[in-house]
């Protein structure tokens, strides 16, 4: 029977409720990356890493931590300075590791701290219960996890749609941001129909 629940958050997370595409979230780095695959899935990975993480010490913290204490209006402020530590960290292994893929995210690697994607993984999992739920650890990595794997999922498709494009005629007017704009509407049409699955 759990399996069959992190199935459920796991689908939910990287196809029905996709962060991107149907929330709205990390739009910043969606669009901004996207302009190549191997950029896109090194930054697909950091930040599936990161939301994972996130999840699990955002989790400990607040029960922990924020409840026992009675400061649960904090928060906010404790998940932006766990998910900046934990940026800072992978911002450190991925220096030390692939130079290339460091210099190819460039800014959008530090914007992590700031995508609001990570920050949200991290408050869904307060308003989804897990806290008080059974095995809600477990839980909150499954859908932090999802949710990493649903945005690299979006960013990847991205990037093969945008290099197949420099090759495309495009009408000076609809060049850049116009058609990627279009594009991930596009997309989200068609994540829009995941919407009535049943599991």
């Amino acid at each position: 029977m759990e399996l069959k629940v992190f199935f459920m958050i796991l689908i939910g997370t990287i196809l029905i409720n996709n962060y991107v595409l149907s929330q709205m979230l990390g739009l910043c780095p969606f669009l901004g990356v996207s302009k190549k695959l191997d950029s896109a899935v090194g930054m697909g990975l950091a930040v599936i890493f990161v939301m994972t993480l996130a999840s699990f010490f955002t989790f400990i913290v607040y029960k922990f931590v924020l409840v026992p204490f009675g400061i649960t209006f904090m928060s906010t402020i404790a998940f932006i300075l766990i998910i900046a530590a934990l940026v800072q960290f992978v911002e450190m292994v991925i220096e030390k590791i692939s130079p290339v893929l460091y210099n190819a995210l460039g800014i959008f690697l530090p914007l992590i701290t700031t995508n609001c994607a990570v920050l949200g993984v991290a408050v869904l999992n307060l308003k989804s219960g897990f806290i008080t739920a059974e095995m809600g650890l477990l839980k909150a990595v499954v859908q932090g996890f999802g949710a990493g794997v649903g945005f690299t999922l979006a960013l990847v498709i991205m990037a093969g749609i945008r290099e197949r494009l420099e090759l495309a005629p495009i009408s000076k007017n609809l060049q850049g941001l116009p058609i990627n704009f279009i594009i991930a509407g596009l997309m989200a049409l068609a994540f829009l129909g995941f919407s009535g699955m049943k599991i």
